[in-house]
């Protein structure tokens, strides 16, 4: 071969190197993740998120990539952050933490598969068509919480049988706040309890929610899913802990920052679920065939030592239905 030759062919193929490294970067899936909390809240559900990926042979930095996008605590970022992923032009989405993500994502975009986490009927919310045959580009996991609701009335019931009136801590910007208060109040009002509402829309007027309290206590306080409530998890504890009221929180991380009780479903086992969907999807499957499907973990959280701290007995037959008792 001609020296003349051989630089043309180098030349050539050093031409085709960079085209082919970007062909074969273009090639790798890009999982675009939303969510309207912080990543701090959020550790084990990310990690239980990328083993359900990992479960369908996806290993973030070898043959996918995340995209993160997190509202910390701002249901109004998530308009903005979906667009943000659809000009990423990622592969698929994972709306977590709720219906607001979700129905930003779908407002953004209307032909990128989209897996969703959260705790409403996302028939109820016009999402899917059904939960067996969702149609569409959009599918998930939802615990249903409306129906959790009333085993969660029960749970207090069982802890203060003396109760009359229970407060409800609603975030009045979430769209699943109010499905949960009518459940909460028709479960209430069957034991003969009165409800009180005590609103917040935000993260801030927190502090405001909490001073009906001052004037006139309750018996017992629910608090209702929300990721911004999540988000300010230490804060909701050490207003509870201010005005000394029993309280039933929804997820397992509370008691474990130091909150009474818990019972809800396992929100790291719905996010490996929703990584396995996500997997599946980027294995050609399309969200139209894949089922809604229902959370069927939930646990029972008890923290004793908060119980006596605040000279609470904790009756023996709730100690026995409980998965875990933090001493």
């Amino acid at each position: 071969m001609k020296r003349r030759e051989f630089i043309t062919l180098l030349g050539g193929a050093a031409a085709t190197w960079p085209l082919a490294a970007e062909a074969q970067q273009s090639a790798t899936p890009v999982v675009g993740f939303l969510n309207g909390a912080s990543p701090f809240e959020l550790a084990s559900r990310v990690a239980a998120f990328r083993e359900g990926l990992s479960a369908l042979g996806y290993v973030v930095g070898r043959n996918v990539t995340i995209e993160y996008r997190w509202g910390q605590g701002q249901y109004n970022r998530l308009s903005e952050l979906a667009f943000d992923l659809v000009r990423r032009q990622v592969t698929v989405i994972a709306a977590t933490g709720g219906v607001p993500s979700v129905q930003a994502a779908m407002t953004a975009t209307s032909t990128i598969p989209t897996v969703f986490t959260m705790g409403g009927d996302p028939v109820q919310f016009g999402l899917v068509a059904s939960l067996n045959r969702p149609g569409g580009y959009v599918t998930g996991i939802t615990l249903l919480s409306a129906l959790v609701v009333s085993k969660r009335i029960s749970l207090l019931r069982d802890l203060i049988p003396s109760a009359k009136l229970i407060a409800v801590l609603i975030n009045s910007s979430a769209p699943t706040g109010e499905v949960e208060v009518a459940a909460a109040e028709q479960a209430a009002h069957a034991l003969g309890w009165q409800v009180r509402l005590l609103r917040a829309s935000g993260e801030h007027d927190l502090d405001l929610a909490f001073q009906p309290l001052m004037r006139e206590p309750a018996d017992a306080l629910l608090v209702t899913t929300d990721p911004i409530f999540e988000s300010r998890r230490d804060q909701i504890v050490a207003l509870v802990a201010r005005y000394a009221i029993p309280a039933l929180y929804a997820l397992r991380e509370y008691p474990a920052a130091g909150a009474l009780m818990c019972y809800g479903a396992s929100i790291t086992d719905m996010y490996r679920q929703a990584g396995s969907y996500v997997g599946r999807i980027l294995k050609g499957e399309k969200p139209a065939d894949l089922p809604v499907m229902q959370a069927v973990k939930f646990e029972l959280v008890i923290n004793l030592k908060t119980a006596k701290a605040m000279g609470l007995a904790i009756p023996p037959t709730l100690l026995a239905l409980a998965d875990e008792v933090i001493e």
